[in-house]
């Protein structure tokens, strides 16, 4: 088979719905219907446009200056518009530059291909911050695509708008394109990076309401791009797998994004107070070490060496027995000893789930 299930969803598959808390999301708390205040009585349950609802496109438009409507492709979530920009850039042998770790569909997708991935690994030593001259260094005449995601998932980590401008310089130098995973743009303060697809017509971007918003049920992403035939062809792959969105999730998608600062005001005060909370837990304990996060809703904590028990035993305890989910370092290709913490649920679900952690390591230390 070209495709091969992932490893990071075969875990939240087999352990995500069976636990209490949850501390290894990658997004803020998942909204409920009936919170958001969304009448869908009138809604047409019919096909719709192509390339997404007119005034969805014109709403996600609105958040990007230098990024009109005629821009911007509505996907079914963020891994579609990933599958499609791929699918419409390389073909089987093209060179593809990841950096990594990352959401693994991002390096997944071209791997099934057919392409040569290099994986462009941030290293802990240099707080998960990518070193472009190395990034340069790996180019090939055959490179076809740089993917980069920031904020960092799951590291957290940032670029400056300096480092964003050199990306794209070094895309346009050596003719390949950049994608610009910009899921979780809005969750950095103070200021966000412009966004990419503004900037040059070699870089394309992607985000989600999954992550932001709270809400990866209505399934609802977008890409962006000022070069048409990138554009053309997303719609005409997308016309091969899902042909139009969801009505249900595009309508709640344009109501919550018409009423974006008030959604962003909570999600920013939910963060940036859980962030505190999280980093003085994992400085507080001894065996445990990180990179703090710079913004988004992630982390990437690692147990120190010496620590004296194999961490996937310490992850399958947690699940298995204290009912709350972190997510292993191995799902995202790396060192086991790291794990991605999440700290986008409520206070009392984060302040429980590392409270059982820190339960779990005591039960098998002894």
């Amino acid at each position: 088979m070209w495709f091969e299930r992932m490893t990071l969803e075969i875990w939240f598959d087999t352990h995500q719905y069976q636990v209490d808390h949850d501390i290894g999301e990658s997004a803020v708390k998942f909204a409920h219907f009936g919170d958001l205040g969304i009448d869908l009585d009138r809604l047409a349950l019919r096909y719709g446009h192509h390339g997404g609802r007119p005034d969805l496109r014109e709403l996600i438009a609105e958040r990007d200056e230098g990024v009109s409507a005629g821009d911007v492709v509505v996907t079914t979530g963020a891994s579609e518009a990933n599958f499609v920009i791929v699918s419409a850039l390389v073909k089987p042998g093209d060179h593809v530059l990841i950096e990594h770790p990352t959401y693994p569909s991002l390096y997944e997708v071209p791997r099934s291909l057919g392409c040569d991935v290099t994986l462009f690994t941030l290293a802990y030593s240099d707080g998960f911050r990518p070193d472009l001259d190395r990034l340069e260094s790996l180019i090939r005449p055959d490179t076809r695509l740089i993917s980069f995601t920031h904020p960092n998932n799951p590291t957290g980590s940032m670029i400056t708008t300096a480092d964003l401008e050199r990306l794209i310089e070094i895309a346009e130098r050596h003719d390949c394109y950049l994608m610009f995973d910009e899921t979780y743009r809005e969750m950095s303060y103070p200021d966000p990076l412009p966004t990419a697809a503004a900037m040059s017509d070699k870089a394309i971007t992607i985000s989600t309401m999954s992550k932001t918003f709270g809400l990866p049920g209505i399934r609802v992403g977008w890409l962006a791009s000022g070069d048409r035939s990138i554009m053309d062809a997303a719609i005409a792959i997308r016309e091969q797998i899902t042909i139009a969105n969801n009505a249900v999730g595009e309508e709640i998608a344009t109501q919550v994004l018409g009423r974006r600062d008030e959604f962003l005001v909570k999600t920013r005060d939910l963060v940036q107070g859980n962030m505190a909370v999280a980093a003085a837990w994992v400085e507080s304990q001894d065996y445990l070490e990180w990179v703090a996060p710079d913004a988004g809703v992630v982390a990437f904590p690692r147990f120190v060496d010496g620590f004296p028990v194999d961490p996937e035993k310490v992850y399958r305890t947690l699940v298995e027995d204290y009912r709350t989910f972190v997510v292993p370092g191995r799902c995202f290709e790396m060192d086991n000893r790291h794990f991605r913490l999440g700290f986008g649920s409520t206070r009392d679900d984060l302040e429980t789930g590392m409270a059982r952690f820190g339960e779990a390591v005591a039960s098998l230390i002894g």
